[in-house]
Parts: C-alpha cells; sequence; structure tokens
C-alpha cells in the first residue's frame, strides 16, 4: 500500500537535496530545485507535483514514480525506496553482464574448486582457472551462443555425453524451471523471450517441460561430470546470487564420500586446459 506521508516526505528532501546546477539551470541562492522544475523533469503538472508533496490528490502511476525517479536523480536504492513508498514493486535490477572485478578477485583465491559466474540466462561469464581444467576453457564470447549452457544443452548432442544418460531428464528439468523463473522476473526481456522463443522452436524436449509452467530457482545441485582425464566427477554446487538475481556464484565443491578432491587435485597437478567439454 502507498505510504503518502513517506512519499511525500522523500520527494520533499530529494528535491531539496539538489542544486539547479545539477539540472543545467545555472546556480542560485536558494538550495534545492523547485517544485514546477522537478514536475516539468518529469513531464508532470506542477499542481498534480504539489499534491503529492502534500500528501493529497490521486495515488501516482507506476510510469510517474518512474519519471519522478529520473527527475530527482535517484540512485538504485533510492530508487527501489521510492517505489515501495508509493506501493509498487520496484524494477528488477540488471548488471548487464558484467562481472565486478572483486568477485573475480575471490574466485580466483578459490584455488582448490571449480566457480564460475553465471548470467540467469546461463550464459556462463567467467570462471577461475580450475574451472577451466574440470569443464575446458571457455569459447571466444563472441561466437553466438557458444557459452549458453542453456541453449547448447537442448541443441548440441555432443554436450550430454559428458554427463551420465540417466541424470539427462533431471538436468533438462531443472535448467527449464530456472528459465521460468528469470522469464517471470524479467518479463518482457528480448533477450528473454527470443532464447525461449528459438528454444521452442529447435527443441520439443524443452516445449514438452516449458508448457508444464513449472518454475524454481536452485541455490544447491549435486551433478555428475564425465571428465576424458579423470573419470566422474561427483560435484556439488551451491549458488550464491548477485544483488541484481541476474548474475550468479557457482562453486563446485567436492561431493563428500567420494574421489572428487583427489581427481581435481589430479587436474590442477597436470594443468591440462584443452578440454573442450562442456563448455
Amino acid at each position: 500500500m502507498i505510504d503518502r506521508p513517506g512519499l511525500a516526505d522523500f520527494l520533499r528532501r530529494r528535491r531539496e537535496l539538489l542544486r539547479p546546477d545539477d539540472i543545467g539551470r545555472g546556480v542560485r541562492r536558494t538550495p534545492g530545485l523547485r517544485r514546477d522544475e522537478v514536475a516539468e523533469l518529469a513531464s508532470i503538472s506542477a499542481d498534480y507535483y504539489a499534491r503529492l508533496e502534500q500528501s493529497r490528490g490521486a495515488n501516482p502511476s507506476e510510469p510517474i514514480v518512474a519519471a519522478l525517479a529520473v527527475a530527482l536523480r535517484c540512485d538504485l536504492d533510492e530508487r527501489d525506496h521510492l517505489y515501495h513508498l508509493a506501493g509498487f514493486t520496484p524494477p528488477p535490477r540488471m548488471s548487464g553482464g558484467r562481472v565486478r572485478p572483486g568477485v573475480m578477485m575471490l574466485l580466483d583465491h578459490l584455488q582448490d574448486v571449480p566457480a564460475c559466474v553465471v548470467s540467469d540466462l546461463s550464459e556462463t561469464l567467467w570462471q577461475n582457472a580450475l574451472a577451466d581444467l574440470a569443464f575446458g576453457p571457455l569459447p571466444d564470447s563472441g561466437a553466438g551462443r557458444a557459452r549458453n549452457f542453456l541453449w547448447r544443452w537442448f541443441t548440441d548432442p555432443d554436450l550430454r555425453a559428458w554427463f551420465p544418460r540417466e541424470d539427462w531428464p533431471r538436468q533438462s528439468l531443472s535448467h527449464v524451471l530456472e528459465m521460468r523463473a528469470a522469464h517471470a522476473r524479467r518479463g518482457g526481456d528480448p533477450d528473454v523471450t527470443g532464447l525461449v522463443r528459438d528454444l521452442l522452436a529447435v527443441s520439443e524436449e524443452f516445449r514438452a517441460l516449458w508448457e508444464r509452467h513449472e518454475v524454481a530457482v536452485r541455490l544447491h545441485d549435486r551433478k555428475r561430470v564425465v571428465h576424458p582425464q579423470v573419470g566422474v566427477l561427483h560435484l556439488t554446487c551451491e549458488v550464491l546470487l548477485s544483488p541484481e538475481q541476474d548474475t550468479k556464484v557457482l562453486v563446485f565443491f567436492p561431493t563428500e564420500g567420494t574421489d572428487a578432491r583427489e581427481k581435481l587435485d589430479r587436474l590442477q597437478r597436470s594443468g591440462v586446459r584443452d578440454v573442450q567439454m562442456m563448455r
């Protein structure tokens, strides 16, 4: 529900924090912007904006709240707060496929386990050295959907050869459940709709699973990977979501009670990186 007093107070305080030169209006002695200046920037009437600051009048629509966030130069945290005050769910935050340098440094320090950064559309954005050894190096980022695991899972038969056949149905369902979650979260985002449209066109298996309308986000999973040098790797995957939820860190720990630790150590000692496997 809308918090009209809180909304009014936030609008007033944000307006008073801005300076005329922030919007190219020169310098003047009076601090802050005038109400009519904010209204002009948001493409609404000065009278309507004045009523919002006075906790009066009609509730603002979502497009008006979005315009006010821009007019008042809100950062993402302030924008989200403004949306909550107005009674709306904030739009999703998007990282744009960028991996923060600090995340890469952190994963580089995880030298004894494979780790990678993946988008919510299953595109591998970055991975550490042991992931190169365990899964194969990443292909050129410009090579179409070569880094997109979801696309390759349903279109490239060679990829599945690196996983036990009895695991295929569970993995297929799991990938589609996560894609459903991304589709719901992003709405009509063309990157999502385009990927789903193309998968529906080329894969009967994907189409059948997609039509079930099941949705889930995995934060923990068990995987078996058939590595050409060391055989089957039993891995436990832990997932850490970014604040934007459009990227996630996957860390693959050796599954307890298996020989995966020994096999990862052997890979690390060998240093062979030319395995074209999962990627």
